[in-house]
């Protein structure tokens, strides 16, 4: 894949974080929600599932604006560092509003080339963080809303194109399919939310985001986002309550 003209890129050339996002959907599969990860809550908080941890992404904002005056200086590998911090949240989240790897694997490469294009325009005004996953979230939310995917289980039949739940050698074999089922149950539910409602519960549950980051992600105010959150988890635990 090749570098778009006149966009930072002096010309025409490749990068190899553009080239590997032709491999999208090659991550590790990602472990079932429920899967033992850690996750700091606040005490009144009951979430659906356990976040993803990521490798530390960073908080430092003039870091954030070094790296993209790199890319606007033509620095090849600048964007390569923010493929490699960001790709696998971007999946992640791609996956759990469309539910279909194939899918979120083209919603990914969508939004790196989008990152690629409109990284230039960075301020500072946010983290780069939270500056990606808005991009993410309005290109899915663009995208889904023209297309439905057809819905498959993260956790499904690898056959299927689905994940698998990661082994875990505390966990029997009897645990594990328990935790997959689950897993599948919860994924299948918030399919059916509003997406409002979605978008607010995988970002804070799923994806670990602070109430001011989805904040700052959603373009709404804080109270907005505890209210989105509070109603999906309701929705959410009626669905399954109601056995979907």
């Amino acid at each position: 894949m090749e570098y778009p003209q006149g966009e930072g890129s002096g010309g025409v050339g490749k990068t190899p974080a553009l080239i590997e996002l032709k491999l999208f959907g090659n991550f590790p599969r990602p472990p079932g929600v429920y899967q033992n990860r850690a996750q700091v809550t606040q005490p009144w908080e009951d979430s659906v599932g356990v976040a993803t941890v990521y490798p530390a992404a960073g908080q430092d904002v003039a870091l954030d604006v070094e790296l993209v005056e790199r890319h606007r200086c033509g620095d090849l590998h600048a964007f390569d560092e923010v493929y490699a911090r960001f790709g696998e949240m971007v999946f992640n989240l791609s996956l759990r509003l469309a539910g279909n790897r194939e899918e979120a694997a083209d919603l990914t490469q969508e939004v790196f080339l989008r990152i690629f294009r409109h990284l230039g325009s960075f301020g500072g005004r946010s983290t780069l963080k939270t500056w990606v996953f808005r991009i993410a979230i309005n290109h899915c939310r663009d995208r889904l809303s023209r297309h439905v995917p057809n819905m498959q289980s993260i956790d499904g039949d690898a056959e299927e194109g689905g994940g698998v739940v990661l082994a875990d050698p505390a966990r029997g074999p009897e645990e594990l399919a328990v935790a997959a089922d689950e897993g599948r149950r919860v994924m299948s539910g918030l399919s059916r939310l509003p997406q409002v409602f979605r978008e607010a519960v995988v970002l804070r549950d799923l994806e670990g985001l602070s109430y001011e980051e989805i904040a700052e992600v959603l373009g709404v105010r804080v109270g907005t986002v505890r209210s989105r959150i509070a109603r999906g988890r309701e929705q959410l635990r009626h669905l399954l309550e109601k056995g979907l």
